[in-house]
């Protein structure tokens, strides 16, 4: 498999601040690469470096065969979203894409082709002549994206492109993302989402500049040392207060309106949480054993670290 884009030994710091230690990453064809970790990881920084607009202290970086460390990257080639993207809002979601289609040389015949196709490819038609300024927030996300392909890039870039977006909007982006990378695109995305992790081929965790682990999602919850019990019950908090002091227990992590549990692999035992959650006067309703998920794997890497 090709690898349009890859960096060995990337490093940044700002003044004595180190951002980025070492960073060896490969984008191979046709993949979605995720950048998973908390704010201050490293995440924006590596894209910064990977697109030429700062340069690393120590590394390269390499487009297809060409190294093309602190340059600004073809726009032929890279498509690059960043956190905040400059969306002009008193232009509607027409006058936006045919300005990015301009900055990008994409005029014509061409233009118009590929711009009726992202606005269906984002979901976008019927909102054509809405100003960007009256967009939701999921919406500007899409159309962020579609202005970011308007020159058909062959590697692509997202800076956390679903933070702050609604469930259904990120839903979306990601089916958008996933197509693309059907599509032959190659795709490298930042979050700090945990869930959104299991949508990627490849996930490197970072921390404080630092990969923690890298591999499929599988093949991470396949290294998790110990076993996961689901817990629901009632009142969660008083049950999360009593497994924290259970000795038993390795960790415990609240995971929507359940428990997970950490156990050492010997006392994996669902009825001995029961038993004592029972005794306490709370009322158990599920303790099963289940997969760990990434923000489980995420846990288990840093020691007093949180997921997202």
């Amino acid at each position: 498999m090709s690898i349009p884009l890859r960096a060995e030994g990337l490093s940044k710091s700002y003044g004595t601040i180190p951002a980025l230690e070492g960073l060896d990453l490969e984008l191979e064809a046709g993949t979605i690469t995720g950048l998973l970790g908390p704010d201050g990881a490293g995440k924006t920084t590596t894209m910064r470096l990977l697109t030429g607009l700062i340069r690393p202290d120590l590394g390269s970086v390499w487009l297809a065969a060409e190294e093309v460390t602190g340059q600004r990257a073809s726009s032929g080639q890279i498509g690059y979203m960043p956190q905040r993207f400059s969306l002009y809002p008193d232009l509607s979601v027409d006058e936006n894409l045919r300005f990015y289609a301009r900055l990008f040389g994409v005029r014509g015949p061409v233009r118009r082709e590929r711009t009726d196709r992202l606005l269906h490819f984002a979901r976008l038609t019927e909102f054509r002549r809405r100003r960007a300024a009256a967009l939701s927030g999921g919406m500007k996300q899409k159309l962020a994206l579609a202005c970011t392909l308007i020159h058909t890039p062959e590697v692509l870039l997202l800076d956390e492109p679903t933070t702050g977006v609604d469930p259904i909007s990120r839903m979306e982006l990601w089916e958008i993302l996933t197509e693309l990378r059907d599509g032959g695109t190659s795709i490298l995305v930042s979050t700090p989402y945990m869930d959104e992790a299991d949508r990627c081929d490849t996930v490197v965790i970072l921390q404080e500049g630092k990969i923690l682990d890298r591999g499929s999602p599988a093949v991470l919850r396949s290294r998790f040392p110990d076993r996961i019990l689901e817990v629901e019950a009632e009142p969660l908090g008083r049950a999360a207060k009593v497994l924290e002091e259970a000795q038993f227990v390795k960790d415990v992590v609240p995971f929507g309106t359940r428990l997970h549990l950490t156990m050492p692999t010997p006392e994996t035992d669902p009825d001995r949480v029961r038993d004592l959650l029972e005794k306490e006067g709370i009322r158990v309703a599920v303790v099963a054993e289940t997969e760990p998920s990434m923000e489980d794997v995420f846990v288990a890497l840093t020691p007093g670290g949180e997921g997202s």
